[in-house]
């Protein structure tokens, strides 16, 4: 039965129970997909491998979702012991059963008072209904070619309506909105740019297990660890008195914890729907929250030193989320990911230009504390949303992730962790060398090297892919960190030379006869011969643990290329 013919009517009025309703699109252990309810997905959460909504940023926004749930529902965990109960517990999530059941009315959909994470009554002065494509991201504006919906998202149904909601509130674009009526921020009908929605401000990291059962409680950090903040009063957007038009009234000091920061409702928005499902919506802003010294509060992205914020807020130490980059694979930023809060310091005792996300922090307690063996393997999944043109529009969802070993985390053994830290930078180096290599040849062909190389680099970071990424996770406990090394650049040694042989095979004909070129020592004489030779030079100098006594040049007798073919 469709999600539209699931909507249950009482009266004339229509509901959608979130906690009944399958509306969470999963992937089972088995392979097979099914949509779940709320009350389905904990209570199946060990067969559960993942979720798979439309957008990965929508998987993002749901988990949180979820953990605010089971961190309301177990009031906690208060302690490190208690979570480590949840974690042997063959039903951890049992407590949510009887949670949903009390705040049941809170997470229905098309409630007329309060809808789930909605505003009741919103509206413009003029009572207009606005496209779904407001809140649908997968529908780019002025992209319509680049979506499965062309021209617009026209009608949805109430499930699907549910997953862009949540997502809305993490990862709406800025711009001018529609003012609505009773919000004093608005201004001539129009609502000013306030900010993309907070999950979009940040870069989101998230611990994933096996199952979605594991994924969750790897989540769920215990207060007692010092890792965020929380008072008394956190608590979720549901255990608080719906939202009006403007901004609430209590935002002074929040949010207050977890709960409250995972369910911040960062947009107002009101769903327009009838018995087949929602066709219209109106969307406006809602809480603000600063993006800046948020460290102690969100626990789910890494954080950099902001010197131009200092600056500017003339304050002497203020930290921003660091956001993820598109063109950059995560295990390329795994530094940033692993490295522990207090490394990046001065020997002048300067405050870290880097902060780990806190949920690294946990798990690297959780394996410190010995809660969590030190071979337990987690995949740190990255998540992020790029935005253009003064953050009116999503240009590109970002989704990666790297899987590791407890041990690279332990807070007081990082040899390992900076074993895998120091791998990237070997890799780093020796595409640098690929990258001159390409220059090289370019210069030898008489063209400039700057299109080549950079071609050439991202050749070389594509060939290391897989292999670090299954170097990485294989690194063990009681692993030699000098004798890992010197095996991770034997790899990338190999990988990098079969690319450099490749492209010195591509060169062509005025590269292997070369040409005259200034150099830093005079002219020389440059041709795919002597590129190579300088490369196997550059390659041996980045992956010095990598290169034999006795190293043939790539232009010696074995590794010769042949060269070009000249035809009559």
């Amino acid at each position: 039965m469709s999600s539209e013919q699931q909507a249950a009517g009482v009266g004339d009025l229509l509901s959608f129970d979130l906690t009944e309703q399958p509306w969470l699109p999963v992937l089972r252990t088995d392979g097979s997909t099914t949509d779940l309810s709320l009350r389905q997905v904990f209570a199946q959460a060990g067969e559960i491998r993942r979720l798979v909504g439309d957008l990965p940023t929508q998987d993002f926004a749901l988990i949180r979702l979820l953990l605010a749930i089971v961190h309301d529902a177990v009031d906690g965990p208060e302690d490190t012991e208690q979570w480590a109960e949840l974690w042997e517990d063959e039903a951890p999530f049992e407590p949510v059963g009887g949670y949903l059941d009390t705040h049941r009315e809170r997470f229905d959909l098309l409630h007329p008072a309060a809808p789930f994470f909605q505003t009741a009554g919103l509206r413009t002065s003029k009572d207009e209904v606005f496209s779904l494509n407001r809140i649908v991201a997968d529908v780019p504006n002025g992209e319509a070619f680049f979506t499965m919906r062309f021209p617009g998202a026209e009608r949805i149904t109430f499930a699907e309506a549910a997953r862009w909601t949540v997502h809305a509130h993490g990862y709406d674009t800025s711009g001018i909105k529609s003012g609505t009526v009773g919000d004093p921020r608005a201004k001539a009908g129009k609502a000013y740019p306030q900010g993309v929605g907070w999950a979009g401000s940040i870069g989101g990291v998230l611990a994933e297990g096996h199952t979605l059962r594991e994924t969750l409680l790897l989540n769920l950090i215990a207060a007692d660890a010092g890792i965020v903040r929380t008072t008394g009063k956190d608590r979720p957007a549901w255990r608080r008195e719906p939202c009006g038009p403007g901004a609430a009234s209590d935002l002074a000091g929040r949010p207050h914890g977890i709960r409250d920061l995972y369910t911040w409702q960062s947009r107002r928005l009101r769903l327009h729907f009838d018995a087949q499902g929602v066709y219209g919506v109106v969307l406006s802003y809602g809480d603000p929250l600063s993006v800046q010294d948020r460290q102690t509060q969100e626990p789910m992205t890494g954080w950099r030193r902001s010197p131009a914020q200092e600056k500017k807020l003339g304050r002497p130490l203020v930290y921003m989320p660091r956001e993820h980059d598109p063109a950059r694979a995560a295990w390329r930023g795994l530094a940033a990911l692993i490295a522990d809060r207090d490394q990046d310091t001065s020997a002048a005792g300067e405050p870290a230009n880097a902060l780990r996300p806190g949920i690294v922090h946990w798990l690297a307690h959780l394996t410190t504390e010995r809660f969590l063996p030190k071979d337990t393997l987690v995949r740190l999944h990255t998540y992020g949303a790029v935005y253009g043109t003064q953050q009116s529009v999503t240009e590109e969802i970002t989704e990666d992730g790297v899987a590791v070993a407890l041990v690279l985390l332990h807070e007081t053994d990082r040899h390992l962790g900076q074993c895998a830290i120091d791998a990237v930078a070997d890799a780093d180096r020796a595409v640098k060398a690929l990258g001159s290599l390409a220059g090289d040849l370019a210069r030898a062909a008489g063209s400039e090297g700057d299109t080549s190389r950079n071609a050439a680099l991202d050749l070389g970071y594509a060939a290391l892919d897989h292999a670090y990424r299954t170097w990485l996770s294989s690194l063990a406990s009681g692993d030699d960190p000098q004798e890992r090394r010197a095996e991770w650049q034997r790899i990338a040694r190999a990988e990098i030379r079969t690319t450099g042989r490749q492209l010195i095979a591509q060169a062509g004909q005025k590269a292997w006869a070369g040409r005259l070129v200034s150099g830093p020592k005079g002219e020389v004489w440059l041709c795919s011969d002597q590129a190579a030779l300088w490369f196997a030079a550059g390659l041996k100098r980045a992956l010095p643990l990598a290169a034999p006594a006795a190293d043939p040049a790539l232009n010696g007798e074995a590794d010769a290329p042949e060269p070009p073919k000249v035809h009559a």
